[in-house]
């Protein structure tokens, strides 16, 4: 890490986590992009659930340009941003047992489609039933989260597991148990968390390699255009109706 100021020394860290990540997890992004590439070529659904600030990484390949347009949010009301007041009730509502099932209860997820959850810890209720929940179901679950937690913190679910348990691929982040990489002998808390950054870049890494995989098939990636181009409604309007069965943000 440089001895610049903290602002360079975040990107420092962030950088270094990016690195390890592209390093340590490809065999995992490949994998997890076969497997949305598989589900699509079957006709499945693809889902994307975090809760909180996880819900960022979450949004963030939902109806992007660039991104592929199946790709759907599954919300929990109250759990989904810092919107909700007061913001400690999402935080409040992930530690809360049987909520998962009543959400996929509700929502279309079925056999035959992807989920992937991002949670940084992975030790609360939320992220840990709605992944066995799902896979009871018979749907493949990606996993995004922090693997150090599950030696470091103590599960809050009643099984003791973590998301990491129930999961079909696990794309570990390497973000450290606090979620802040700065420190300084003048500020009492530790500081700049880089889950966002790394929990992103993990998740749009995954998306190149649906795409990627896709085209090598012989299948078109369903992708989504920028709409401030030339032309980009009237493709996101095709590729919207030719998977309006498989889009549910759009009606």
């Amino acid at each position: 890490m440089s001895d610049g100021t903290s602002a360079d020394q975040f990107f420092d860290a962030a950088i270094g986590l990016l690195q390890r990540v592209r390093d340590e997890e490809s065999a995992a992004i490949a994998a997890a992009g076969t497997l949305l590439a598989d589900t699509v070529e079957a006709g499945g659904r693809l889902f994307a659930f975090g809760a909180g600030h996880s819900s960022l990484a979450a949004q963030d390949i939902v109806y992007r340009a660039g991104g592929l347009a199946l790709m759907n949010l599954l919300t929990v009301p109250g759990a989904v941003g810092v919107d909700v007041v007061p913001a400690t009730l999402g935080s409040a509502l992930e530690r809360v047992d049987g909520l998962a099932a009543a959400v996929l209860d509700t929502s279309p997820l079925g056999a035959g489609d992807a989920l992937v959850i991002i949670s940084l810890s992975g030790r609360n209720a939320l992220p840990v039933e709605m992944a066995m929940n799902a896979r009871a179901l018979g749907v493949r679950v990606i996993g995004v989260t922090s693997v150090a937690y599950a030696t470091e913190t103590s599960s809050r679910h009643s099984s003791g597991t973590y998301l990491k348990d129930h999961c079909d691929i696990v794309l570990d982040s390497k973000i450290a148990v606090g979620d802040a990489e700065l420190s300084l002998d003048t500020i009492p808390a530790p500081f700049a968390p880089a889950s966002t950054v790394v929990a992103s870049a993990l998740l749009q890494a995954v998306m190149a390699m649906t795409a990627e995989t896709l085209a090598a098939r012989g299948t078109e990636p369903p992708l989504l255009r920028s709409g401030n181009v030339d032309g980009g409604h009237e493709w996101n309007s095709r590729i919207m109706d030719e998977y309006r069965d498989r889009i549910f943000y759009h009606r």
